[in-house]
């Protein structure tokens, strides 16, 4: 069997690559199209999918040619919608003008038969898979509609895959969001023949505008026990060292469009580093950099047990590294729990409810106080026995392994079943 995936960034490596593992292992060959920053080939993560037989791994660029290629650019800038709000209406007309739909559906078909012609001989069988693009993503959604068009056209089934989880167990999360109303940036999911999510708390963001035949829940292929016992053998070894007699914590950032009180962030990074037995690494979003206000309290750099950085260091490396995490509402807490490692879910932080404090209220914090008690107690009392095994086994039963461990099996059936049909 053989399908075709397409990655745009870090999170989708992330979460995409155990499902292309376990596919490969079933014997099953799959072409991997690297859509994002052609320097993402060298990721740990895609190295072993292109070592494994019948795997094959490019980037964008080694497909297309140069002029495609630029074409490409050009119009994925074009419908851009932080670039179009920044155009003036004379430029939108002319460019309306110059590459209207027309053109550019035409435009896209040429890159998708390109694409499909690459990977499938005429009337084979197969798969294609996205990810969880939705209206709002960086890449253009138009010609990923076309994508799945032309693969329909030509008898292949195509799938959207998880890209990361729900951390929030609210609605309103993002700064512009004030309405319950579904959000329509979710609807193009109806493209897919099958829309696979970890858990019913991601289902219900695509539920108002699919079928429930549409909808797979099956759990979560990034944070199941075969992928993080897998994930072990492929990681490079650590930059980082630890240090004796402290206690190590990381906070993880989210992006700047979410609802996060930056001010806040920033002194309680400073109460943490007040902590003379405590060392401190805060890492920046994988796709948010440092566009967050954080980084214009240039006091925090100089605090001399407090590091920062950005994706040069692996998010594993650094739940490896820590003893304890601080959450302000990411899906990386999720493999904390799972690692039994204790999360300080520091919700006061942000205008929503994080999905680790939902289940597990022993990792609530709700003001300064709690992070400073909690922070004394453990450096105090150690890191075992933080949680309530009930809370844990629960979140994990209904978040992560859903409804058992074996995640990855459930993955390369749903696959096979869409080939098969």
């Amino acid at each position: 069997m053989k399908a075709l995936f397409f990655l745009r960034h870090y999170n989708d490596i992330d979460h995409v690559t155990p499902v292309v593992h376990k596919w490969a292992e079933r014997g099953h060959e799959a072409d991997v199209v690297l859509m994002g920053d052609p320097h993402f080939k060298q990721d740990y993560r895609l190295e072993y999918l292109a070592s494994l037989h019948g795997v094959r791994v490019d980037i964008l660029g080694d497909i297309l040619s140069r002029k495609q290629l630029m074409r490409m650019r050009l119009q994925k800038l074009l419908l851009d919608r932080h670039f179009r709000a920044a155009m003036p209406a004379a430029v939108s007309s002319m460019r309306d003008r110059i590459l209207g739909p027309a053109k550019r559906e035409k435009f896209w078909r040429q890159i998708a038969t390109i694409l499909l012609d690459r990977s499938f001989t005429a009337g084979e069988s197969g798969v294609i898979a996205f990810d969880w693009i939705s209206g709002n993503s960086v890449f253009p959604i138009e010609f990923v509609q076309t994508v799945v068009t032309v693969a329909k056209e030509q008898g292949l089934r195509a799938v959207s895959l998880p890209h990361g989880d729900s951390p929030h167990a609210n609605f309103l999360v993002r700064v512009e969001e004030l309405s319950m109303e579904p959000r329509l940036k979710f609807a193009p999911a109806s493209m897919f023949d099958r829309i696979v999510v970890p858990n019913e708390l991601c289902a219900t963001r695509f539920r108002p505008f699919v079928t429930e035949d549409q909808l797979a829940i099956l759990g979560s292929p990034r944070y199941c026990d075969e992928w993080l016992s897998k994930l072990e053998t492929l990681l490079p070894e650590s930059p980082l060292t630890s240090t004796a007699g402290k206690l190590k914590l990381v906070m993880f950032l989210r992006k700047s469009d979410f609802s996060i009180f930056w001010e806040e962030v920033g002194r309680v990074i400073q109460l943490l580093a007040d902590f003379p037995d405590v060392d401190l690494i805060v890492k920046a979003h994988t796709r948010g950099g440092w566009k967050q206000p954080l980084s214009r309290n240039r006091a925090l750099k100089h605090l001399k047990n407090v590091r920062f950085v950005a994706s040069e260091i692996h998010s594993s490396h650094l739940l490896s590294w820590a003893d304890v995490i601080i959450d302000i509402a990411t899906s990386v807490a999720f493999e904390a729990v799972k690692l039994n490692k204790p999360v300080l879910a520091a919700d006061y932080l942000h205008a929503s409810i994080s999905t680790v404090a939902d289940y597990l209220p022993e990792c609530a914090l709700h003001c300064r106080d709690d992070v400073y008690k909690q922070v004394d107690h453990l450096l105090k009392a150690g890191c075992d026995d933080f949680y309530v095994e009930a809370h844990r086994d629960r979140f994990l039963r209904e978040m992560v392994d859903v409804p058992d461990s074996q995640v990855l099996p459930r993955f390369a059936d749903l696959l096979e079943s869409l080939v098969r049909s």
